[in-house]
This record gives C-alpha cells, sequence and structure tokens, in this order.
C-alpha cells in the first residue's frame, strides 16, 4: 500500500529523498542558456538516477554508465538538450565555468579535476572568520556572500563560524541576512568557535570549552584603563563589561554587533562577579603600535598573550589562545579530519586555522603574516571574498 495515498493500492518503494536548491538551479539555468524549469527537471532526472543506484563519482565507468542513462531518460521524456554530467564537462572544456587551474591538475581524458559544480563540493566543512572575512569594511555581509553560504549550505556543507565575537555577536551580525538560526550557520544550538577560540560550542550547541584569562591581568589591565584614560572591554561568554561609557565602546554594540557593555561600578566588583575570558582595548593605531602593545607585552610576560586583528583593537588573551587551537577542540569532537576543511581568514589570529585546514584562504585585505601562511590568497572582504573561495574552491 502506497505510505501517503492509503486508498492507491499499489505497492511504491520509498528510495530517498531529492533535494534541489532554486537558488543553485537558478543560476546554472543562466549559465548554460536554458529555463529554470528544464534546470530543475534535468536536476530531478540526476537525483533519481543517483536514487536507482547510479553513481557517477566512484569510476570512469560509472560515470559512463550514468551519463548514458540520464541522455537516454532525457531523450524519451523529450529533452533535446544535454544531460547534467555530459553539460558539466561541456561546460569546462569550452570554458564557461571560469577558474584557474595548472596543466597537472588535469586528467588524462582532458577532464578537470574537482571542478564541476555539480558534483560533491570539495570540502565538507567551511571554517570562516567574521570581522575583516565574511564582513565587509563596514561591519555588514554583501547579498553574494549571504546567497554563497546559502548555495553551500543547501549542498550540505556545513559552515562553522570561528571568530573574536561572542556568540550573541555573531548571531546579531548573521541574523540580518537570514543566516542565523537553525537552517543558518550559527545560532545556539550549533557548532561555533568564538572569543579567539576560549569559547568552543559542539553538537547541538553544547559549551566544550572555556579558558578564562587570570584575575591578576584583568585587575592590572582596567587599573591602567582608568589611569590612561584608555577604553577598555571585558568579554565574558555572552556579555561585554566596561568600567565607563565611550562612543568607541558603543561602537562595539552599534556596529560591531556585540552585546551592550554593561558598566560596573568598580574593578572588584566586575572581577568578582564574571570570569572574563578577553580584554580589548581600544585606542589609535599609532598609540597601540607605539605604547600599548610594547607596554602590554613586557607586563604580562607569560601570564597572558596579545592579539591584535585590528589596527586599532588589543586584546589580551590567556597565554597559548589560539583559534586554530580551538578549531581543532572542535574537530575532535565533531569526529572530523583536516582534510575535510577549508579556511577563511584575514588577520593574525587566524593564522594557525588556516595553517591546519586542507585550504587556507586568507583575503587580500589579510595581515601579512596571515596571507604568507595561507594556501591561496583570495579577493579582499570588500571584494566578496568569501563568496569568491567558495564558488572556486569548494563547489
Amino acid at each position: 500500500m502506497s505510505q501517503h495515498i492509503p486508498e492507491l493500492d499499489i505497492p511504491i518503494l520509498m528510495m530517498g529523498d531529492v533535494v534541489i536548491s532554486v537558488e543553485t538551479a537558478a543560476r546554472q539555468a543562466e549559465e548554460r542558456g536554458h529555463t529554470l524549469l528544464d534546470e530543475i527537471r534535468i536536476l530531478m532526472v540526476h537525483g533519481l538516477l543517483h536514487l536507482l543506484g547510479f553513481d557517477h563519482e566512484i569510476s570512469d565507468e560509472a560515470e559512463a554508465e550514468m551519463e548514458n542513462e540520464e541522455e537516454r531518460v532525457l531523450k524519451s521524456l523529450g529533452w533535446t538538450g544535454k544531460g547534467l554530467i555530459k553539460s558539466a564537462y561541456d561546460g569546462v572544456t569550452e570554458g564557461s565555468i571560469q577558474t584557474e587551474i595548472s596543466d597537472d591538475e588535469f586528467l588524462k581524458d582532458g577532464k578537470k579535476q574537482g571542478n564541476l559544480r555539480f558534483h560533491k563540493p570539495k570540502f565538507s566543512f567551511i571554517f570562516c572568520d567574521l570581522d575583516g572575512t565574511l564582513l565587509n569594511s563596514k561591519s555588514q555581509i554583501t547579498p553574494r556572500n549571504a546567497k554563497a553560504l546559502k548555495e553551500a549550505i543547501s549542498r550540505e556543507v556545513t559552515v562553522v563560524v570561528a571568530t573574536g565575537k561572542t556568540r550573541p555577536g555573531a548571531i546579531s551580525a548573521l541574523q540580518m541576512v537570514d543566516l542565523a538560526g537553525k537552517d543558518g550557520i550559527v545560532s545556539k544550538s550549533s557548532p561555533g568557535v568564538f572569543l579567539q577560540g576560549l569559547v568552543v560550542y559542539g553538537r547541538q550547541g553544547r559549551k566544550i570549552c572555556r579558558r578564562n584569562l587570570d584575575q591578576t591581568v584583568c585587575r592590572e589591565g582596567f587599573l591602567y584603563s582608568l589611569e590612561h584614560s584608555i577604553p577598555l572591554v571585558a568579554f565574558s561568554q555572552d556579555r561585554c563589561l566596561t568600567l565607563y561609557d565611550h562612543p568607541v565602546i558603543d561602537s562595539l554594540h552599534t556596529v560591531s554587533h556585540e552585546p551592550k557593555a554593561e558598566v560596573m561600578p568598580s574593578i572588584e566588583h566586575l572581577i568578582a562577579s564574571v570570569d572574563i575570558q578577553k580584554l580589548l582595548f581600544y585606542d589609535t593605531m599609532e598609540g597601540i603600535n607605539t605604547t600599548l602593545r610594547p607596554y602590554w607585552s613586557e607586563a604580562i610576560k607569560k601570564r597572558a598573550g596579545i592579539v591584535q586583528t585590528q589596527p586599532d583593537m588589543l586584546e589580551i588573551v590567556p597565554p597559548g589562545t589560539s583559534k586554530g587551537n580551538g578549531v581543532m577542540m572542535l574537530l575532535d569532537h565533531l569526529g572530523i579530519t583536516t582534510k575535510e576543511i577549508m579556511a577563511i581568514g584575514d588577520g593574525e589570529n587566524d593564522v594557525e586555522m588556516l595553517q591546519l585546514a586542507s585550504l587556507g584562504v586568507a583575503l587580500s585585505n589579510g595581515s601579512e603574516k596571515a596571507k604568507a601562511m595561507a594556501n591561496v590568497i583570495g579577493a579582499s572582504n570588500d571584494e566578496d571574498g568569501v563568496a569568491e573561495a567558495i564558488y572556486e574552491y569548494v563547489f
């Protein structure tokens, strides 16, 4: 009996699901010069053949078999064009899919390895930084970057945020383009690496790591802030705390999407109230380079470390802090190997993450250290660098 239409007295075999991304189909239809409806018909035939046991990825013979069957089915349905596999390869040889690939990446039969958008994505996971990477210079996510991420999700690529931000800050930034929540890339129930790897969430959004900054260092930081009138914010998991209001501290919330900083009555009250993961100083680029960074490099010695992600910001973090360490902890938790991931970043805090990934992409606006350590230098964060990396190296 039919499982869905009880009165229909015929046997029905449930084979599985065929999921088609309309966004992907629309783009492919435009590239190949036919209608969206025709593209969906082609994708449906391709998907049904997979459910029937055909698999073009396991060998050349299996690919030829599926290609022939695809052409036969489409012809019987009145389609006079090419099937999905045939169109994909012809698109490569005719130059309709534009990428730069060296000669040694061509297979002996002239096909380009890993360059078919219709094949399984090359990476299962993308670890992506936010500030200076996914977010442009206005702290916004461009429509093209958002579209690329949604397409990655639709093709079963898991996108994981790896950022210096708090989790609420990341959610706030991404919900503006409908990428937060259970169907997005960050939520209270999804994995993620936050606060430079000091707070890591695993399956179902459960916390698997939190490292705190030494209280003595925190106290010294706030004393310095008061004495020199340098704005300072403490980060405590999902909260931001400070000792006084200041326009640049307000911008942390209004521009950078972080929770609004809570003003505490005293240093001792602040330190006694919460565990602090990191401190963030605000100053001019000159002030940080000539005064703050030299002073704190000497003052903290082995008790803490320094991270600079923006020219006008200096972070004090626990010793050995690395976003890469947070990523590795999450990979171990999820049972994922580094061969399965691509990482995209821009700052010195992204270096370890870029190094451990199978493919590390540093955006062109990034630090010289990040670009030197990455496998590839991509477009800038103001030129849809994340989307460019996804379309070129994942699909």
